[in-house]
């Protein structure tokens, strides 16, 4: 086990510092001033020269403040665990390590204001869409605060999720960006690091099929460099991407799978809850509690709304993915190549 958990390790540089950093990153700024201190618009991208990097992870993770940290992109940042990411959105192009650069943010699976539903129906037409339009996927970045004491359920749901939309085989282009160093002590950080690293629950499984585990400092300095290490990269197809474009149904990837075993495991949840209620509900009638009978007829509204929402949120995907794959292509003004 000890050497099994070395070699796991091995993929973290620089395990006993706090933050990995190498040389200096070339810097590049596409975005120029201009002599009145505005800000000139970004060169156009080039389809033939850039390479894209997706980054995903849970809400409140952190991935917009590093895209708008690494670009200079001005894209809006939630509050907290308050999500404002309800699309994918593109960073302005950027110069890394001799590429040009495009970062895609994307909302998590634990989103705030959409269904997990929403948020696999939105990525998944992003990237089939950049797919057909032939555009250089490189990489994926998947962003994880070190301060998190556990990783509660959604979570680790995001992760699965993640995981199932990537496939096993673009694990080499993944790297785990660990962030938040500066709200834990250097020992409890490497201990969650070394958690995170070792577990199967986490990311042991990605580790193991040559993805990294990186840290961020929070620093355009450690962004670029962490980008340094995809950049090079030949393009990956993820296999959410390649199953959509062999022609399979989203109901039938892989992705949708591991939600629908969510979905079931969250309509199971709520109906338990559900009978609960109807129990309390029938003992406060008798002992004629009103308040306690307002109470628990509220709670049971939204229960049975919840279930509703679980049972039904598979039965329009299907369709609502391709009105959105329809949007997106003509939003990036998509050619078959």
């Amino acid at each position: 086990m000890g050497q099994r958990i070395a070699r796991l390790l091995a993929h973290i540089p620089c395990f006993s510092d706090n933050v990995y950093h190498d040389e200096e990153p070339k810097k590049f700024n596409e975005t120029q001033e201009t002599k009145d201190g505005s800000v000139a618009a970004p060169s156009p991208i080039d389809p033939n020269t850039t390479v894209y990097v997706v980054v995903m992870g849970s809400t409140g993770s952190g991935k917009t403040t590093f895209i708008n940290l690494a670009s200079g992109s001005g894209l809006r940042v939630g509050s907290g665990l308050e999500s404002c990411t309800n699309e994918v959105q593109a960073s302005v192009p950027f110069k890394v390590g001799g590429k040009q650069v495009v970062l895609l943010d994307t909302p998590g699976f634990d989103d705030t204001s959409m269904t997990d539903t929403d948020v696999l129906r939105i990525i998944s037409a992003y990237l089939v869409a950049m797919n057909k339009q032939g555009a250089r996927l490189v990489g994926v970045i998947y962003m994880q605060r070190i301060s998190d004491l556990k990783i509660g359920g959604s979570a680790r749901r995001d992760l699965r999720m993640f995981q199932e939309l990537c496939g096993e085989e673009a694990y080499e282009n993944v790297i785990v960006v660990t962030n938040m160093w500066g709200t834990v002590s250097e020992e409890d950080g490497i201990a969650r690091e070394k958690e995170l690293a070792s577990k199967d629950i986490f990311y042991q499984p990605i580790l193991e099929r040559n993805g990294r585990m990186m840290r961020h400092d929070n620093t355009q300095k450690s962004a670029h460099h962490i980008l340094e290490n995809l950049v090079q990269k030949e393009p990956i197809v993820l296999r959410i991407q390649r199953e959509l474009a062999e022609g399979v149904d989203i109901t039938q990837t892989a992705a949708f799978k591991q939600l629908d075993r969510e979905l079931s495991e969250m309509a199971a949840k709520h109906q338990q809850d559900l009978e609960k209620l109807k129990d309390e509900m029938a003992q406060a009638e008798q002992e004629m509690d009103e308040e306690t009978q307002k109470e628990l007829a509220e709670e049971k509204q939204k229960v049975e709304e919840d279930l509703q929402k679980a049972q039904t949120q598979a039965s329009r995907l299907a369709s609502d993915y391709q009105a959105e794959l329809r949007r997106i292509e003509e939003k990036l003004h998509v050619r078959e190549v």
